[in-house]
């Protein structure tokens, strides 16, 4: 599996990922990485309904997903997507292997810190992404190609303490 991109969007598969992400990387395969919609039928139905003929799609979760990640589509250009920075990390501790984590759109209820419009973390967040750092993980904020990432400690300088 070539991976193009690993993404946390909370929205998994909409317009960004498939007017956006799949043309500029030149994507043929989305894996989306998520317990719950692994186990939905009727979500996991949705999902593959909204995906292009000719972009192949695999719906797993989380440890399925890391246990059989090397064994994927073979070089095809691979857009891998989580529902959250948890799943995220997961994956990570559970083998799956990534340098850099892009994080798209992020609506957390019990938000602490609003980094962009789209990206509103709470604490348990900030910790997930402190420990994918720790891992060697560099995390961008970035939801959509045509706009220019942000490094994720950026953000924490400028804030301050």
């Amino acid at each position: 599996m070539d991976i193009a991109l690993v993404r946390v969007d909370n929205r998994l598969v909409h317009g960004q990922i498939l007017e956006a992400w799949v043309p500029y990387l030149h994507a043929s395969c989305i894996v989306v990485v998520d317990d719950q919609v692994a186990c939905d039928f009727f979500r996991e139905t949705v999902i593959r309904m909204a995906v292009p003929r000719e972009v192949a799609i695999t719906i797993c979760g989380i440890g399925e997903f890391a246990q059989n990640h090397a064994a994927g589509r073979g070089g095809k250009k691979t857009i891998v997507l989580f529902s959250s920075i948890s799943d995220a990390l997961t994956a990570c501790r559970l083998g799956f292997s990534f340098k850099k984590l892009n994080i798209g759109n992020v609506y957390n209820e019990n938000c602490t810190l609003c980094c962009t419009p789209s990206v509103l973390l709470s604490e348990g967040d900030i910790r997930d992404i402190s420990s994918l750092h720790e891992m060697g993980v560099q995390i961008e904020l970035q939801r959509v190609p045509q706009e220019k990432s942000i490094d994720f400690y950026d953000i924490v300088r400028r804030l301050g303490p």
